[in-house]
């Protein structure tokens, strides 16, 4: 997870918040829509760092699963060859 990333979603969500509320104050419908993409962009942001961070949870178990097997398939081999011995 990038803390950055978070945080710069976090402002991009206040700044559009903002927005919209000055644009609902003035009546500006642009302000508005303005302050809603920017709150939108905001939860793609979140929703990125979101997908990374499941990413990087599953490869870290696939790489510990991987490393199980390694080690059974290691030891499996250490029995057949002394068996054979």
């Amino acid at each position: 997870m990038s803390l950055q990333e978070r945080a710069k979603a976090a402002a991009k969500n206040i700044e559009g918040k903002v927005e919209e509320a000055v644009g609902n104050i003035t009546g500006d419908p642009e302000r508005q829509a303005s302050g809603q993409a920017k709150q939108v962009e905001a939860e793609v942001r979140n929703t990125s760092e979101d997908v990374k961070d499941k990413a990087e949870d599953t490869a870290n178990i696939v790489r510990e699963r991987a490393k199980d097997v390694a080690e059974a398939v290691k030891a499996k081999a250490r029995d057949a060859k002394n068996a054979v011995s």
